[in-house]
């Protein structure tokens, strides 16, 4: 199987066409958007007038603390707040000192401290803080709504394509990579959205209404924040643009190394059986290290985002603190203000530390979409004629299975022709056998013929009818399929041995039973402590490889098609259960046109016409004693099967 490439670093137009077709999947829920971002601006709204509500109380406080230091030092209530200004600076020293700032403050000595609007500002606050958090909470549920939304599509997309793609993807692409790409990337874009999406909304929205703020404060500090913070999102930037391309092969290496443990996996028995655990695990090592090192260059680079940052911003925090104070020792900056900018300044320098992390999370988002979105892409099978034609159907709605390949002409590769002029016929009600040596094109013929890929020329008809003009469903519903390779998925053997029942068809326990006691199914799936009931799955150890293969070929007994396909399925039974299987699909071929692909020629001698085919070609055709006379290629290859006479040609 062919390894992955890792990805090249993401062009500006990949990035660029990527988050718009990632935004269009947002935008489909525009109502959710717009419930968001207006419950996202409200709460913004009231967390960031929450400061400048502080920022009053702030002031009551201090005024009442200097209303009770005049008092204190002899001044009188009746004094105007000009005269006691004016005392302060005839006062010298501290007073001296303090007079412009009194200047600036609503100082009244007969009040003092007036606890009853410090205690209503606090109220209001906290209304204010909690109504805010709300609407927070709100708008986080609309943003998760709206990303699971977009997941469920994009997973629904997947899995539409998974059924529509052309086999040569399959063929190409290893396993675990397409899991990779469908598990993972979707887990890490969900992920991702979820931590960014919500947070950026409030982040934007708080860096715009906190500068509004902070400009109505003071200009001149609002100038040293517009200098300073776009300083710390040119250097989060600079970090995400070197990070960017490690999170392409990140996800890329991700998928190689589930790759090779789904392979390693599966295929356990046969590396012990060679002996080639120390060459796998040293492939796994390698492929690993790549995957250490794309994911420990892309974390510890994105990484240096928040400490730097966080850095950078303190400096900043330390700069107004020592501009600020100064204002208000000045007079021109009331405390509480001063409180509110500072806050504020938290307010502006967290969000924009935020965004800048937030687009090295992007870079991660965007390389998954990116893998994914190729795997949406990718050609699929040619589209069903609509409406497509239907077979001739006798009154029971089966057909007759009449079936005819003329000049037909495929390949797999454009360069390495296999099949140029091929006609063949199968008479309803025949078995037609297909023999040959590995690689001649004995599977692909019936791959054609359901339409797993196209012909590039000629024409294949049953009972009449072109299959191009008949849809897959239409064709394939027709058939039964036995194969080498056994399938079973996670379920009960009944549940298994029914999945061959097409929509429409019902089959009672009786014919069940029926059907598996004709296949020889029976006699050991009573034995199992569950019978029926005992639930299996691909990887079971519970059943043998020809007890899988009986199950298969029960499953399609029960399917009851018009045309049945056998590929080498009596390959992994005995000799004692072939000969039983033998009998079973005599009458499992009865009244149906039937091909079988075989190496044991033991199993066709009885067929109604045999092909020898080889490169795609029909070399001989006839019946078993019709091609023994010949003395060919067949004759060649039965005597070798049955007096053990290797024969060089057939290599």
């Amino acid at each position: 199987m062919p390894r992955p490439q890792a990805l090249a670093p993401m062009s500006r137009q990949d990035r660029t066409s990527t988050l718009r077709r990632l935004v269009s999947y947002l935008t489909e829920h525009r109502l959710w958007i717009v419930t968001a971002v207006i419950t996202g601006l409200l709460g913004v709204g009231l967390s960031v007038a929450g400061p400048k509500i502080l920022g009053q109380a702030t002031n009551v406080l201090f005024s009442g603390l200097i209303s009770a230091m005049l008092a204190k030092w002899g001044y009188s209530p009746d004094l105007t707040h000009a005269q006691i200004v004016t005392r302060m600076r005839q006062a010298g020293g501290m007073q001296a000192s303090l007079a412009q700032m009194v200047s600036s403050m609503d100082i009244d000595i007969r009040v003092g401290m007036d606890w009853s609007l410090f205690g209503r500002i606090l109220v209001l606050a906290i209304i204010v803080y909690v109504v805010a958090v709300l609407l927070r909470v709100a708008e986080n549920w609309f943003v998760t709504r709206i990303i699971v939304k977009m997941v469920y599509r994009m997973r629904g997309e997947i899995e539409h394509k998974l059924h529509h793609l052309r086999l040569s993807y399959f063929d190409g692409v290893p396993r675990g990579e397409i899991m990779s790409r469908t598990t993972n990337d979707v887990d890490n874009i969900t992920g991702t959205l979820q931590q960014m999406l919500g947070e950026l909304l409030f982040s934007v929205f708080t860096v715009i209404a906190v500068f509004v703020m902070m400009f109505s404060i003071s200009w001149q500090l609002t100038l040293i924040t517009l200098v300073v913070i776009p300083v710390i999102f040119l250097v989060g930037r600079l970090f995400t643009r070197r990070a960017e391309p490690y999170f392409g092969r990140l996800w890329s290496d991700t998928g190689t190394v589930n790759s090779d443990v789904e392979e390693m996996f599966s295929g356990h028995l046969v590396v012990r059986a060679f002996s080639q655990q120390k060459n796998a695990e040293k492939r796994f090592d390698e492929e690993n290290r790549r995957l250490y090192e794309s994911t420990y260059r892309s974390q510890l680079i994105s990484g240096l985002v928040q400490p730097v940052s966080g850095f950078l911003t303190n400096a900043f925090y330390v700069l107004i603190i020592v501009v600020g104070g100064a204002q208000v020792l000045a007079g021109n900056m009331s405390l509480g203000d001063f409180q509110a900018f500072t806050q504020y300044s938290r307010q502006a320098s967290q969000p924009i530390t935020q965004i800048a992390s937030m687009t090295t999370q992007l870079q991660s988002a965007l390389a998954s979409c990116k893998r994914i979105f190729d795997f949406l892409d990718a050609p699929e099978e040619q589209p069903d004629p609509q409406p497509g034609a239907r077979l001739s159907r006798r009154t029971n709605g089966a057909i007759d299975g009449h079936v005819v390949f003329n000049h037909v002409r495929f390949s797999y590769d454009p360069d390495n022709p296999l099949i140029e002029d091929l006609s063949i016929e199968a008479k309803p009600g025949q078995t037609v056998a297909i023999v040959g040596p590995t690689g001649a094109g004995k599977t692909t013929l019936v791959n054609l013929l359901m339409r797993f890929y196209e012909i590039q020329g000629g024409h294949i008809y049953v009972d009449g009818t072109d299959t191009k003009r008949v849809t897959r469903h239409e064709l394939r519903s027709h058939f039964g399929m036995v194969l080498q390779d056994t399938w079973l998925f996670d379920g009960t053997i009944r549940d298994n041995l029914l999945y061959g029942v097409r929509p429409g068809q019902t089959v009672s326990q009786e014919q069940m039973l029926e059907a598996a006691k004709a296949t020889y199914v029976d006699e050991f799936v009573r034995r199992l402590p569950k019978g029926y009931d005992t639930v299996v799955s691909a990887d079971s150890e519970d059943l043998s490889q020809g007890e899988r293969q009986l199950l298969t070929i029960c499953r399609a007994f029960l399917s009851r098609p018009d045309i049945l396909i056998l590929d080498e399925a009596t390959s992994s039974v005995d000799t004692r259960t072939e000969m039983l299987v033998q009998q079973a699909m005599g009458r499992l071929r009865e009244g149906r046109t039937s091909f079988v692909i075989a190496h044991r020629l033991s199993t066709i001698v009885d067929a109604d016409l045999i092909l020898y085919v080889n490169h795609g070609s029909v070399i001989e055709q006839g019946t078993h004693q019709e091609l023994l006379a010949k003395g060919g290629a067949y004759a060649r290859l039965y005597n070798s099967q049955f007096a053990g006479v290797a024969d060089e040609d057939e290599d």
